[in-house]
């Protein structure tokens, strides 16, 4: 048996494994993601319903992603907090960067 699981059998042999003590998983028995990828995530949720609570009505039905930009502001605000900071890419540098045509 693997920490955080636990196993019951039934009276007819039968077995039930209940993991967590029925919590939620992924956070009582920590083995995925960490809070610190988590929270950066939820942050993204949470734009995105806002955005959707804001605009939802004028949207087109289908799949939308998160603007670059949002997602860019929510990395830099979970790296400030962390006490971190990031170069700003030169134009040549982005250019050679989404540039396949040399390969990988």
């Amino acid at each position: 048996m693997r920490p955080n699981c636990e196993e019951y059998t039934l009276k007819d042999g039968r077995r039930i494994y209940v993991l967590a003590q029925g919590r939620l998983v992924n956070l009582a028995a920590a083995e995925g993601h960490p809070s610190e990828v988590m929270d950066m995530s939820f942050s993204n949720q949470y734009l995105a319903l806002c955005r959707l609570a804001k605009d939802g009505r004028s949207l087109e039905k289908k799949v939308y992603e998160l603007p670059k930009e949002l997602d860019q502001e929510i990395a830099g605000l979970k790296l400030e907090t962390m006490g971190v900071s990031i170069d700003k890419l030169t134009p040549e540098q982005i250019a050679y960067a989404s540039d396949y045509s040399a390969g990988t």
